[in-house]
């Protein structure tokens, strides 16, 4: 059986960052916020990590390029090399072409699955969307939700006393 899930519902994102720096501060672990759009300052009171994404995009990037550039040098130079007009084999303007080509679609294949792998979806069912109300988080309330054992509901009330959340109950799985 998982920990209970606590929700707590705040009206606007400003009193959503205060509480999620207070539950981090107070050491409640691993803490997640639903909002119907993005909040500025909201990763940072939740600490959450960069996602490695932007380093895999351009590694990917480069070995898709590296790649496509090697296959037009390997085709145009050894395996098939055509005498056209007295050109030169190695044809690298023409080869940078594909090669970016090549590299623009490795990279965005990577950010795709790399998308895909770092925020866990497909996911057609979360415990919080059982919460009351939680169906609100998409037009005009702000959710913070704590998976943390420890905390319990009066726990997360006294901790965010203050800043008058609308409602703070625990959703069970």
């Amino acid at each position: 059986m998982t920990a209970p899930l606590i929700l707590a519902e705040f009206r606007d994102p400003d009193t959503l960052v205060q509480a999620a720096r207070r539950a981090r501060e107070a050491g409640l672990g691993p803490l997640d916020a639903h909002t119907p759009f993005a909040v500025e300052g909201l990763a940072e009171a939740l600490a959450l990590e960069t996602p490695p994404l932007r380093r895999a995009m351009l590694a990917a990037g480069l070995a898709g390029a590296a790649f496509a550039y090697l296959l037009c040098w390997y085709s145009g130079v050894i395996d098939f090399p055509l005498n056209f007009g007295a050109r030169p084999l190695h044809a690298w303007p023409i080869f940078l072409i594909l090669a970016f080509e090549g590299g623009i679609l490795c990279a965005t294949l990577a950010g795709i699955a790399g998308f895909f792998v770092t925020t866990g979806l497909p996911r057609l069912h979360h415990p919080v969307f059982d919460g009351r109300g939680f169906d609100r988080a998409s037009q005009d309330r702000f959710f913070l939700a704590v998976a943390d054992p420890a905390a319990d509901v009066e726990r997360l009330s006294a901790l965010l006393d203050g800043l008058g959340p609308l409602s703070v109950r625990e959703v069970t799985p």
